[in-house]
């Protein structure tokens, strides 16, 4: 498939240029409809972080589409400042590290996680 000409990945573009933090999810940030979703929501809310949630259930070509965009097989998929960040293993262990702080600190992302 010609990426150029992809409706879906220019809708994926836009949302990553157009928001600081995105998150491709299951759901809803409010009704996530996975665990690994919710997991990655409750980290980012935890942390006072500001995000766009976009649930790909709503939209099966962009369900597939994410995924083809970062050669990522998963959902769901952060994105901080445009950039790819990763799935829920790697946004839990980061979290838990304190990397995911560090990392949206560097970004100049809001973050005050809650005490």
């Amino acid at each position: 498939m010609n990426t150029i000409d992809n409706p879906v990945f220019e809708r994926i573009k836009s949302e990553i240029a157009d928001n600081d933090v995105v998150v491709f999810m299951k759901g809803t940030p409010v009704f996530p409809q996975c665990g690994f979703s919710a997991a990655v929501v409750q980290a980012l809310t935890h942390m006072g972080v500001k995000f766009k949630g976009i649930d790909v259930l709503q939209d099966p070509g962009l369900r597939q589409g994410v995924k083809d965009f970062t050669n990522w097989p998963t959902i769901p998929q952060l994105y901080v400042k445009g950039e790819f960040v990763g799935g829920c293993d790697i946004i839990r262990e980061m979290f838990q590290t304190g990397e995911l702080q560090q990392l949206l600190t560097e970004k100049g992302v809001e973050n005050t996680p809650a005490a």
